[in-house]
């Protein structure tokens, strides 16, 4: 009995390690390895897959890991829980909140709104994933269909980054912005920049996103 509940430790333990080093093989291999076991999944992503991204985006914020150590812990962690959504249980998890994220049109930046969607996935969020260069005509239809918490619109060139208060207004005008909360995010945006914009919050990188996301849910002060 000792030595299986250790065994199950050292599991969770490696399968965090391998995604704090970013290597997505072993972190399938290790999620299949779990689910093959009949070990509790909803523990193995509390314990392991969400506190691993989460090291990684410590690391990132002590500028320990560059973006590209990022990426690859971002692929891991989307290897193992592509494995481990498919429990039964973890479909029916209540989310902490519906996220809607898109870039905006004109915009065929992805990997920095990929790592955003990673961090809030692992902060508990179900998130719609509406791609890059995404017209403000699919964003508001898109946003009408999923009734989403929070909109994240990003902009990572100077040239479309003030198209983005074109989007609030959209949702002003088609009467949804008192029901949703706005955030932005970007290299050519700052917290006053976006607050001019009509924006509820700034995301200056994937685990601020999802710290600020969490606050306008309330379930972080």
């Amino acid at each position: 009995m000792i030595f299986r509940v250790l065994r199950a430790l050292e599991n969770l333990e490696e399968l965090k390690n391998a995604i704090v080093e970013g290597e997505p093989d072993l972190a399938e291999e290790l999620a299949k390895g779990l689910m093959d076991s009949g070990a509790d999944v909803l523990n193995a992503i509390n314990n392991a897959v969400v506190p691993g991204i989460n090291q990684a985006g410590e690391l990132w914020k002590q500028n320990a890991y560059f973006i590209s150590d990022v990426v690859m812990c971002g692929e891991a962690f989307k290897s193992a829980m592509n494995i481990l959504e498919k429990d039964q249980d973890i479909q029916n998890r209540e989310k902490i909140g519906k996220y809607l994220i898109c870039t905006v049109e004109g915009d065929m930046h992805d990997l920095g709104k990929s790592i955003v969607v990673t961090m809030l996935k692992g902060a508990g969020f179900e998130v719609i994933d509406l791609g890059v260069n995404v017209p403000i005509t699919t964003f508001i239809e898109k946003t009408k269909e999923f009734r989403p918490d929070i909109v994240g619109i990003g902009a990572y060139m100077s040239t479309t980054a003030s198209t983005m208060k074109d989007y609030v207004q959209a949702l002003v005008d088609n009467g949804l912005k008192d029901d949703v909360k706005v955030m932005m995010g970007g290299v050519r945006t700052s917290d006053e920049y976006v607050k001019k914009l009509g924006a509820d919050a700034w995301g200056r990188d994937g685990v601020e996103t999802a710290e600020k996301a969490l606050k306008l849910m309330g379930v972080q002060s």
